[in-house]
């Protein structure tokens, strides 16, 4: 019996998938799951607004966090990218938030004794660190937003938000979008400022610019062919963005790709800037002037750019525009990364893709 139950699959979000998906390549879940972001968007977007449980679980997060003291969103990988839309929001809107990384906050950081209210984020539910953070807790200061109903956090959690992607098998893509609209959504409820007309307007930017940004998959795959390295570049909510960018890059592709803030990138990796060097630079919002400043720089040191901005740039060898219209803060942390999961896709669709589908959970360790 106990043999039996050993072996028995643990699979993702505790569903057995069909046979269409357990025999299809790492390439066709990637598209598939990247198709899926707007109605899964929709879905989330419709039930936060409507659901009474949803919305007495926002209630009840937004009186703990009414205690003096910070709001600390807490994650790894994907998780901690997604919480960043949030804490950002949070931050320049008055309200002291910040990011930190899961694994690092339990192993060097304080117990956080001025903190009002701890989110943490997981699409598993299952991670070791965040299942020994809620063990080490106070259960009335966290809050949970997790992808795993069936999961251990869950069933821990006293306050937990759905991510309401569904099972997702290869790169986080739906559930990073799912998360981090989550975020903001609980972030906006914080604060106590009306997040539905954002929220439908940045679904409905993402939702129309996805095909017409997939399409210039092929496109952006040539433009970037050759390099030595990318370097994805965003600032406040986009910065998380740049992150899940470089993350996607490098574990469908194998391609060496990473992330930095506008100001991180000025001051140290700019200046080996040359010919072998493709930048990817999300040039929105409030940033827009720094970004596409930036952009010029790297053009005049030989480098080559792809530019996301919601204006007109001309193309030539060294610049690859994308226009994406405004969406209002922090949303653009969601709809920036229709890019780089484009150049991804055009890039597996060439080279072969490096990560295969994963359907069941492994062992969760530290």
């Amino acid at each position: 019996m106990e043999e039996r139950k050993q072996s028995e699959p643990r699979w993702i979000s505790g569903i057995e998938p069909s046979e269409e998906l357990l025999t299809a390549s790492g390439t066709q879940i990637l598209e598939l799951e990247c198709r899926e972001q707007p109605a899964r968007l929709t879905e989330l977007i419709h039930a936060y607004q409507t659901d009474p449980a949803l919305l007495a679980q926002l209630r009840a997060i937004r009186e703990q966090s009414s205690n003096p003291g910070p709001v600390i969103f807490l994650g790894m990988g994907a998780s901690l990218c997604s919480s960043m839309s949030g804490s950002v929001y949070l931050q320049s809107n008055g309200r002291s938030s910040f990011s930190v990384d899961a694994g690092e906050w339990l192993h060097y950081y304080s117990t956080g004794d001025d903190a009002a209210l701890f989110v943490l984020l997981t699409t598993s539910g299952e991670s070791a660190e965040v299942v020994e953070l809620f063990k080490k807790e106070s259960n009335h200061r966290l809050a949970l937003i997790c992808n795993n109903s069936a999961s251990t956090c869950w069933s821990l959690a006293q306050h937990r938000l759905p991510i309401l992607a569904g099972p997702e098998y290869g790169n986080a893509t739906k559930t990073y979008t799912n998360a981090t609209a989550s975020s903001i959504i609980l972030a906006s409820e914080i604060l106590g400022i009306p997040w539905s007309d954002n929220a439908e307007r940045a679904e409905e930017v993402f939702s129309r610019s996805l095909d017409r940004i997939f399409a210039l998959r092929s496109d952006l795959e040539e433009f970037c062919r050759g390099a030595a390295n990318i370097e994805i570049i965003g600032r406040g909510a986009a910065y998380g963005a740049a992150i899940m960018s470089a993350l996607c890059i490098r574990e469908m592709t194998g391609m060496r790709a990473a992330a930095h803030t506008g100001a991180g990138f000025r001051h140290g990796p700019n200046l080996d800037v040359d010919a072998t060097h493709v930048a990817i630079i999300f040039a929105m919002g409030r940033v827009a002037q720094p970004g596409i400043k930036l952009a010029a720089e790297c053009n005049r040191r030989g480098g080559k750019v792809v530019l996301i901005s919601s204006e007109e740039h001309e193309a030539s060898d060294r610049l690859f525009p994308v226009k994406l219209d405004e969406v209002p803060e922090p949303w653009e942390g969601i709809t920036t990364l229709l890019v780089p999961q484009a150049l991804t896709l055009g890039m597996v669709e060439r080279n072969g893709c490096r990560l295969p589908p994963r359907f069941q959970y492994g062992v969760m360790e530290q």
